[in-house]
């Protein structure tokens, strides 16, 4: 009996180490992928992506945009702003409502 116990006792125990152990090592898998180098396609990806950025930067906006796209993007804002009535449309609106007038019947 004591060695049918001692048994399970180990065997929860050995459980318990293998859980921990498999926590422990997916963890640290993904700490050791940190400190390797990344994969030449991501690393170019990240590359292309930093390299956008710099150049949005520089230019104010979005990268090689020709007069046809400035040109593209006024034609569109005449047009929102001929349908919805005119005024900023780099602004949002101010709602002003004003309170209803209940007239008090007669009691």
């Amino acid at each position: 009996m004591a060695l049918h116990r001692l048994f399970q006792l180990s065997s929860v125990l050995r459980s318990a180490v293998s859980l921990t152990l498999r926590r422990n090592i997916g963890i640290s898998a993904v700490l050791f992928n940190r400190a390797k180098e990344i994969d030449p396609v991501q690393k170019l990806f990240l590359d292309k992506i930093r390299d956008y950025s710099n150049k949005s930067k520089a230019a104010g906006g979005i990268v090689d945009a020709g007069p046809a796209y400035q040109k593209n993007v006024n034609e569109e804002i005449t047009k929102l702003q001929r349908l919805y009535g005119g005024g900023d449309l780099n602004k949002f609106p101010d709602f002003k409502f004003s309170e209803p007038k209940f007239d008090e019947g007669a009691k």
